[in-house]
């Protein structure tokens, strides 16, 4: 796919996913959708890790408003299945680690899609806001999963209600996002740690990630039995193996990412 609202690079495993719409803050249209959920999948193949950052002073303020998009016939349900879900499905179930380094303003659906990423690292400046009750919508994009989850259902509830701004600091706090950097530290820092993701385990990474996901919805009992089995199959891998004798030769590994 030849991409016009995104940027993308791939360099030592490392896939950067950029919206570069920075003259209307990379707000969300149908094409721009399109091509996140394409080139997500498709770093899968071959990146050890993805990131998805903005271009210009936001990440991205949320639904392109002028993207066509008529108040009294607009058909949200349809928007949302057809084009978000399969975004935020890519994301969140991709198979190597993704991280969300916030540049800037992270709006509406533009914080679910944030959210989405396994890390998400801000700059101090940046902020997250639930706007959609401003126009009387309820947060979409996966924002009533995710949000209740991170941050609880008492802050959720207030954050959607009163569309307050959430300052990178406060959400660090929160439990909202991993981390929260000075400003001029930011690119380093977010790059440093896509740079160490690419050089880890990913079989492991991918069935922590798994683990981690299932935890909602299984009891103790089921959680151990998930365990267990995925440990196994972690067992079994190359970077296990390469993992203990690194250890026991006292040197750092060296793994492949299988």
């Amino acid at each position: 796919m030849q991409y016009e609202t995104i940027r993308y690079t791939e360099d030592n495993n490392i896939a950067v996913v950029t919206l570069n719409r920075p003259e209307v803050l990379n707000a969300l249209n149908t094409q721009m959708r399109a091509e996140i959920t394409h080139a997500v999948r498709d770093a899968a193949k071959s990146a050890r890790v993805i990131v998805l950052t903005g271009e210009g002073r936001a990440f991205c303020s949320g639904q392109d408003l002028g993207d066509g998009v008529d108040a009294a016939t607009a058909d949200l349900e349809r928007t949302l299945r057809d084009e978000y879900e399969p975004m935020v499905h890519a994301i969140h179930d991709s198979p190597v680690p993704t991280i969300a380094a916030v540049n800037g303003t992270a709006a509406g659906a533009g914080a679910s899609l944030a959210l989405s990423c396994d890390v998400v690292i801000a700059t101090q400046s940046a902020v997250f806001l639930q706007a959609f009750s401003r126009i009387g919508l309820i947060p979409d994009a996966g924002g009533t999963y995710m949000l209740p989850r991170l941050v609880g259902l008492a802050r959720a509830m207030g954050a959607a209600l009163f569309a307050d701004e959430i300052t990178a600091t406060q959400a660090m706090n929160w439990g909202m996002i991993y981390e929260a950097v000075e400003d001029a530290d930011f690119d380093a820092h977010w790059q440093a740690r896509a740079a160490y993701l690419a050089k880890g385990p990913t079989a492991s990474y991918r069935y922590l990630k798994d683990a981690m996901h299932a935890s909602y919805d299984n009891t103790l009992k089921e959680q151990l039995a998930l365990e267990a089995k995925l440990q196994n199959r972690c067992g079994q891998t190359r970077d296990f193996k390469e993992g203990v004798m690194a250890f026991l030769e006292k040197r750092k590994p060296r793994y492949e990412g299988r």
